[in-house]
């Protein structure tokens, strides 16, 4: 029996059951990965984000560090996703426009498998806790565009969103 499923998909085996990928004998190399989201709002919501009045408190660094909490749980929340030694992680959440945030989160390691999950999980964390401390003035928000900018080493090398 082989390893591997047949249409190489690596989480699933021969028989297409999900398993834990190995990654004993692959190289530690440095890696990194960034991504992205948004959230959506009014412009009387942003403004007050802005301002800092939000009823809840400092909404932009709650944020920050759930979404930097969120990448260092990933392996408690996806399935199959191995431990990884994170190096770093950033979080920036930067207001565009009059209804718009944008976040963007970079992780870094060095291991034997990547950070793309840790990169996406932190940006989606960081928007949901957005949505979280603005909700009682703004359920309408939306997350928006939760996506892999740029991922960094491993086997694959580098590869950027176009």
């Amino acid at each position: 029996m082989s390893d591997a499923h047949p249409d190489g998909l690596t989480h699933l085996d021969a028989e297409g059951h999900a398993h834990m990928v190995e990654v004993g004998e692959k190289a530690v190399t440095a890696r990194e990965a960034r991504a992205e989201a948004f959230v959506r709002m009014a412009p009387a919501t942003l403004a007050m984000l802005r301002a800092g009045e939000a009823p809840k408190g400092d909404v932009l660094a709650t944020a920050r560090i759930a979404g930097i909490q969120g990448a260092k749980r990933v392996p408690e929340l996806i399935p199959l996703c191995h431990q990884i030694a994170l190096t770093g992680v950033e979080v920036l959440l930067t207001p565009e426009g009059d209804d718009r945030l944008h976040i963007e989160a970079t992780a870094r390691c060095r291991d034997r498998t990547g950070v793309e999950m840790e990169a996406l999980t932190a940006a989606t964390v960081a928007a949901l806790t957005v949505y979280d401390m603005l909700k009682a003035v703004d359920r309408g928000m939306t997350i928006e565009a939760a996506r892999l900018l740029e991922k960094k080493g491993g086997r694959s090398g580098h590869w950027t969103r176009d």
